[in-house]
């Protein structure tokens, strides 16, 4: 696929997504030709090694990718970066395991599980593992998770890759916003995972790849966690502000007179989201430097502070719209609803961030 192959293609699935939003939204489910739409631009091989046909791509590319769909859909988004940024934590997977996920296809849809739940046992060449792990986002479109366990107490935390055929979906996300990413709860009744398929947590954690040495595939997760999260909702900030602009140039289009405190919301909104982007400009820019490793903490505390700078800005839209933002149909709500439920997540947590990052300045002195 061509770089302009891409781009339209990823044209297509944002414009799909945005289309079908509002029945996402009311329905709590993406339709299957959102999600068709979203492999077929890209995402799902976003990060995926090139030996077995995927992108190998950047972080950068990523964002803007997941951003674009998020202007007319967050939870499309949301789904797409899960479908990318597991690529990427499976890619430390041993080569026979990454046979198993992509040697057919370097397009299969992959979920994550990251909390370390569930009981594992060693077995002869392998693990059997069961168990249940919440808040899997796109679990229900997938072909393959990579979930994290056992719960402590158990054996050393790994992560285990499971095909569709070994789990079920138990529907359980019904949320006031970002409605249609499907975070329901995933169910291994008992499963047998070969050695293979699994990888210590500490690895993927830490950034350790004994198989790849791609910046993308040896950044410690804590480094790379609220990008995967935050670059939906960036995208839903953008949809948002647009949505406020055309509601204000249609009143004025009708003939009212200037709305001078929705003026200054507005306009206060647009530097704030322009603040978080370029927040997150520089922690794409470490992660696709390689410098990824020495300044996570860093990464981690941007993050959740541009998370911060969103939640404001759509929630002065909001304050300044008046009553017509208000209804059911209206997309400014959606949107609203979907970056503030979206900026709760423990990767964008403020207070999660700070001790390490304030712990990296201590050690520089």
């Amino acid at each position: 696929m061509t770089m302009a192959d891409t781009r339209a293609a990823l044209g297509t699935a944002a414009g799909l997504a945005a289309g079908r939003a509002a029945e996402a939204d009311r329905t709590g489910r993406l339709a299957p030709e959102v999600v068709e739409a979203l492999a077929a631009a890209g995402l799902p091989r976003h990060f995926v090694p090139e030996r077995w046909g995927g992108a190998a791509a950047t972080f950068r590319e990523a964002t803007d990718a997941v951003a674009r769909v998020g202007e007319g859909c967050a939870s499309a988004a949301w789904c797409g970066a899960m479908f990318a940024y597991t690529g990427r934590f499976a890619a430390h997977l041993p080569d026979e395991g990454q046979r198993d996920l992509w040697g057919e296809s370097p397009d299969a849809l992959l979920v994550p599980g990251l909390v370390p739940a569930g009981e594992a046992e060693r077995a002869d060449g392998g693990f059997v593992l069961r168990g249940r792990w919440r808040y899997v986002s796109g679990v229900e479109f997938a072909d393959w998770a990579l979930i994290a366990g056992p719960a402590p107490g158990g054996l050393e935390p790994r992560f285990f890759a499971v095909p569709r055929a070994d789990f079920e979906v138990e529907e359980t996300w019904d949320a006031v916003g970002m409605r249609a990413t499907g975070s329901h709860t995933l169910v291994v009744r008992e499963a047998f995972v070969p050695e293979h398929r699994s990888v210590p947590f500490k690895e993927v954690m830490g950034g350790i790849n004994h198989v790849s040495a791609l910046p993308q595939h040896t950044v410690p997760l804590p480094a790379v966690g609220g990008l995967t999260c935050i670059s939906a909702l960036l995208g839903a900030a953008r949809g948002a502000l647009s949505s406020a602009v055309a509601a204000a140039a249609a009143k004025r289009a009708g003939g009212a007179p200037p709305d001078a405190a929705a003026d200054l919301a507005i306009a206060t909104a647009a530097a704030e989201i322009d603040a978080a982007w370029l927040l997150l400009d520089r922690v794409v820019s470490v992660l696709d430097s390689g410098e990824g490793r020495a300044r996570a903490f860093q990464n981690a505390n941007h993050a959740s502070y541009a998370a911060g700078r969103l939640v404001d800005a759509v929630n002065a839209l909001m304050r300044s719209a008046g009553t017509a933002a208000q209804d059911r149909g209206s997309d400014l709500q959606r949107f609203w609803r979907d970056v503030t439920v979206g900026c709760s997540h423990a990767a964008l947590r403020p207070e999660r961030a700070a001790p390490g990052f304030v712990q990296s300045l201590a050690d520089r002195t």
